[in-house]
C-alpha cells in the first residue's frame, strides 16, 4: 500500500509539476492578482513594488552561484572522488545507500545548508557509480531530504539573527527582543532536539521504505563520470606560470590566515562567505594549480542556470508579499495576521509553523521570511505570553518544511545530478507529510 501511494505521488508530480522557471512565473501572476484584491492596490503599485524587489538578491544569488561552483569543484578534486567512492563502496543494496546518502546530507545540512545540498549530491553520484539498481530519483530526493534541518542547525539564519542581538534585533521583532539569545535556549533546547531527532531516525527509514520494488530508475552510467581538469602544456613560459603549483599555494597560504584570524576572532561561525572560502581553497589545495582548478570550475559553471535565471523572480515575488499599501498592509501582514486570528495561546507555535510554511512558498528565503513574519508573530506570541524563542523556532521549522515542495531550492543540488525538479519532488512530497506531522507533534507537546 505504501508503494502506491508513493507510485501516486511521484507520477501525478511528474504529470502535473511544471518547470521551476515556469512554476516562479504562476506564483509571480498569482502574488501579483492576490496583492491587488487583497490590499486593494493598482496594478502599477504591485508592479512598483516587484521591480524594487526584482534586483534586491543578486548578492545572495552570487553567493549561491559560488557555493555550487566551488562546492562541485571541491568535490571533483581526485581525492575526494576516491574518499566518496570508497564510502560508497560499503552500501551493498539500494536500501542502505538511500539510508547513507539521508544521513550524511543531514549531517552536512546540520553543520551548513550550502554544504549539506552539495555533498549530499555528490555523494548520491558516487552512490549510482557503486549500487546496482539503486532508484536514482529516490536517490537524489533522499539527499535533497537532509535540507530539511537546516534551519534547526548551525546555519540557520533565524537562530544566529537572535544570537546577533543590538538594534537590528529589536527593530526585527518590533521591540520584543534586543538582548542576544544564546543558541542554547534556540538550537540547543528540547524542542529543537526532539525534531531533529525523529528526522535523523524517521527520514533515512522512509527513504529506503519509498524505493520501487520494480523498475527502479537507474542512471545512465555515463551521465556519472565525474570529469577531470586536464593537465595543460608547459611548453612555455607562461603555460609552466599557469601550471604551478606554488601560485596556488600561496594563494592557500593567504586564505589560511583570513579564516585563523576568523574563527579566533568569531569562534566556529560558518557564514556563507566562510563556506565560500573553504570550499574554493579547499578546491584550489587539491586540485594543485590554478590553471587545472580554472578548467574544473569552467566545467561547474554549467550547472547554475536556475540559479542565475530565478532569484530574481523571487527576490520580486518577496517585493510583492512585502510591499504595503498607504495603511502600511501588505499581503504577507495579512496571512500573518489571519493565522494570528485563529490562535490561542496553546495553538500559536503550530499555526505560527503553518503560516511559516505558507509563507516559504512564495518567499523561498529564511532570511526574507524572518523579516516579513517577525515583527507581527513575536508581538501577538508576547501578547498571548507565548515564549519568543518558540515562536521563533517554529518560523523557522516553517521556513525548512515547505522547501520539500519547492523546487527553488533544490536547483543547485539538482545541477549537480543532471536530474529535473519533477524526478525528484514525488518522492519529496512523502517526506513533506512525514516531517510535517513530526513538527507539528513536537510544537503542540512542548509548546
Amino acid at each position: 500500500m505504501f508503494n502506491k501511494i508513493t507510485g501516486l505521488s511521484v507520477s501525478m508530480v511528474q504529470r502535473y509539476l511544471p518547470s521551476p522557471f515556469v512554476f516562479s512565473t504562476l506564483l509571480t501572476l498569482f502574488v501579483l492578482a492576490a496583492g491587488m484584491i487583497s490590499t486593494q492596490q493598482t496594478l502599477t503599485g504591485m508592479v512598483q513594488h516587484w521591480s524594487s524587489g526584482f534586483w534586491t538578491l543578486l548578492g545572495f544569488a552570487m553567493q549561491m552561484g559560488l557555493i555550487f561552483v566551488t562546492g562541485h569543484a571541491l568535490a571533483s578534486a581526485p581525492v575526494i572522488n576516491r574518499s566518496l567512492d570508497r564510502l560508497a563502496g560499503l552500501a551493498r543494496s539500494p536500501g542502505q545507500a538511500v539510508v547513507m546518502v539521508t544521513l550524511v546530507a543531514l549531517a552536512g545540512c546540520w553543520l551548513n545548508w550550502g554544504f549539506g545540498l552539495v555533498i549530499g549530491a555528490v555523494f548520491a553520484r558516487a552512490l549510482a557509480r557503486k549500487v546496482q539498481g539503486v532508484d536514482y530519483p529516490l536517490l537524489v530526493a533522499s539527499a535533497y531530504s537532509g535540507f530539511l534541518i537546516w534551519h534547526g542547525g548551525l546555519s540557520g539564519s533565524v537562530p544566529l539573527s537572535l544570537a546577533s542581538g543590538g538594534d537590528s534585533l529589536k527593530h526585527i521583532t518590533a521591540g520584543v527582543l534586543s538582548e542576544p539569545v544564546s543558541v542554547t535556549d534556540t538550537l540547543f533546547t528540547p524542542l529543537n532536539l526532539t525534531i531533529i531527532a525523529l528526522l535523523v531516525i524517521g527520514l533515512p527509514l522512509l527513504n529506503r521504505a519509498m524505493h520501487p520494488r520494480q523498475q527502479a530508475k537507474v542512471a545512465d552510467p555515463a551521465k556519472l563520470v565525474e570529469s577531470q581538469a586536464e593537465k595543460p602544456k608547459r611548453d612555455t613560459p607562461a603555460q609552466r606560470l599557469d601550471d604551478s603549483r606554488l601560485l596556488g599555494l600561496g594563494l592557500v597560504a593567504i586564505a589560511a590566515v583570513y579564516l585563523f584570524n576568523h574563527f579566533s576572532i568569531k569562534g566556529f561561525t560558518l557564514g556563507l562567505d566562510v563556506v565560500i572560502a573553504i570550499f574554493l581553497f579547499s578546491g584550489l589545495l587539491l586540485h594543485g594549480t590554478p590553471e587545472r582548478y580554472m578548467r574544473t570550475v569552467d566545467e561547474s559553471v554549467r550547472g547554475i542556470s536556475g540559479i542565475v535565471l530565478l532569484f530574481p523572480f523571487y527576490a520580486g515575488i518577496m517585493g510583492m508579499m512585502m510591499g504595503a499599501n498607504a495603511e502600511g498592509v501588505s499581503l504577507g501582514r495579512q496571512i500573518t495576521e489571519t493565522f494570528i486570528s485563529w490562535s490561542s495561546a496553546d495553538t500559536f507555535p503550530l499555526l505560527a509553523f503553518l503560516s511559516a510554511g505558507l509563507v516559504n512558498v512564495f518567499v523561498p528565503s529564511g532570511g526574507g521570511q524572518w523579516a516579513v513574519q517577525a515583527p507581527i508573530m513575536l508581538p501577538a506570541a508576547q501578547a498571548l505570553g507565548v515564549s519568543p524563542t518558540v515562536t521563533a523556532m517554529a518560523i523557522a521549522w516553517g521556513d525548512a518544511w515547505t522547501n520539500m515542495i519547492q523546487p527553488f531550492w533544490a536547483l543547485p543540488l539538482l545541477g549537480i545530478v543532471g536530474l529535473g525538479a519533477r524526478d525528484i519532488m514525488g518522492y519529496c512530497l512523502m517526506m513533506l507529510l512525514y516531517s510535517g506531522v513530526v513538527i507539528t507533534g513536537a510544537l503542540y507537546f512542548f509548546a
